[in-house]
C-alpha cells in the first residue's frame, strides 16, 4: 500500500473506530489490513479471566474442587502448569473466600507465560524489577518452592502497598520487598542467577481491557517508554551474573518498546544472547519490523496479540548472558 493510500486508509479506520490516526497506520505497516481489522475487532471483545492456582497455600486438586463446587468453570492453559482459565459465572473473581486465602491469583496469561519463560528453580536468587502488584513475584516464589530468594523491587510507593499485601496473602515467605529504581541497580549487593524485568510500558496491548488506551498515548509517549525501558534492561544486563538468564517483557505491542530494545542491547553487549522459548504459543518477534532489519534471532522472543490468540497484547524475550572471549 502507498504512503499516501496508507494514511487515507488509517485516517478512516481511526475514525471509525475511535483510534488515534498514528496508531494504525503503524498497524497497516505492520500486519496489512486484513490482520489489522482482526485486531481491532478483537479488541472490542472480553479477555478471558484466567487464575493461577497457588500451591503454596493448597494443592491443586483440592482448590480445583472447591471452586467447581462452588460453580466455577474450569479450562487447563496447554503450556502452563497449575494455570486455568476460569469462568465464574456473574460472579467477581476476588469474591470468593478462596481468592482472599491466597488459595489462587487472577492473573493474565501472557504474566504467567512470562514466569513460565523464566523458569526460576528451588534455590535460584531471582530479581523481579518493578514487581507490583505481585502476580508474577508470587509465582516465581511458588515455582521455587518458597526457597531460595526473591527479591521484589518497586519504586512507586503506593503500589508497594498492593505487593506486600498480594505476597502475604499468597504465603511466599522467601521474598524480600525493596523500593528502588530499576534503572539505579549497581550497588545490588548480589548477583541473580535470573531477572524478570517486566517493564513499565505504554500499555498498548492492554486495548482490549482498557479502551481509553485507544487516544490516551502519543507517539512521545511510546519514545518515553522505550528510552526508560532501555535503561531499566541495561542495568539489568550489569548485574545479572555470567551465565545467568534474565526475562524481558512488555504488556506494549509496539515494535519501539519491544524489539528494538532488544536489538540494542544485543549491539551493545555481544555477552547477551536470546534464548529459544521452548514452549509453543504465541507467534515469533519480528525481526523485520517497518522494514528495518534487526537481529535474526529476535524471532526466538514471542508475542501475543488479541486477534491471533485471545489475550491481551503482551511481548516476552529470554536471554542469557555468556562470557566473551576476549582472546
Amino acid at each position: 500500500m502507498a504512503k499516501k493510500e496508507l494514511r487515507r486508509r488509517a485516517k478512516e479506520l481511526a475514525k471509525e473506530h475511535g483510534y488515534l490516526q498514528y496508531m494504525i497506520e503503524r498497524y497497516l505497516t505492520l500486519w496489512g489490513e486484513e490482520d489489522t481489522l482482526n485486531f481491532i475487532e478483537a479488541c472490542e471483545q472480553p479477555i478471558r479471566t484466567a487464575i493461577r492456582i497457588n500451591t503454596l497455600k493448597s494443592s491443586a486438586g483440592i482448590v480445583l474442587g472447591r471452586l467447581q463446587k462452588k460453580g466455577v468453570t474450569l479450562e487447563e492453559i496447554p503450556w502452563l502448569s497449575d494455570c486455568f482459565y476460569a469462568d465464574f459465572n456473574h460472579s467477581s473473581p476476588g469474591a470468593l473466600l478462596e481468592h482472599m486465602l491466597g488459595f489462587y491469583y487472577v492473573q493474565g496469561v501472557p504474566s504467567m507465560t512470562a514466569v513460565s519463560v523464566l523458569d526460576p528453580k528451588p534455590g535460584d536468587i531471582v530479581l523481579d524489577l518493578a514487581a507490583a502488584p505481585g502476580g508474577k513475584t508470587t509465582h516465581i516464589a511458588q515455582m521455587m518452592q518458597n526457597t531460595g530468594m526473591v527479591i521484589a523491587v518497586e519504586q512507586d510507593r503506593l503500589r508497594m502497598n498492593s505487593l506486600q499485601s498480594n505476597i502475604v496473602r499468597c504465603g511466599a515467605t522467601n521474598t524480600l520487598v525493596l523500593r528502588g529504581d530499576a534503572k539505579k541497580l549497581d550497588n545490588v549487593p548480589f548477583e541473580p542467577d535470573k531477572i524478570l524485568l517486566d517493564a513499565p510500558c505504554s500499555g498498548e496491548g492492554l486495548i482490549p481491557l482498557d479502551p481509553t488506551r485507544k487516544t490516551s498515548k502519543t507517539m512521545a509517549d511510546i519514545r518515553f517508554c522505550a528510552t526508560r525501558e532501555d535503561e531499566m534492561l541495561e542495568a539489568v544486563v550489569n548485574v545479572l551474573a555470567d551465565g545467568g538468564t534474565m526475562v524481558y517483557s512488555t504488556c506494549s505491542i509496539a515494535p519501539e518498546e519491544n524489539e528494538y530494545i532488544v536489538d540494542d542491547i544485543l549491539k551493545r553487549h555481544p555477552e547477551m544472547k536470546i534464548v529459544e522459548i521452548s514452549t509453543e504459543f504465541g507467534s515469533p518477534g519480528y525481526s523485520e519490523p517497518y522494514g528495518i532489519r534487526l537481529h535474526e534471532s529476535l524471532k526466538l522472543a514471542r508475542r501475543f496479540l488479541p486477534h491471533l490468540h485471545g489475550t491481551e497484547g503482551f511481548f516476552i524475550c529470554k536471554m542469557m548472558k555468556t562470557e566473551v572471549n576476549t582472546t
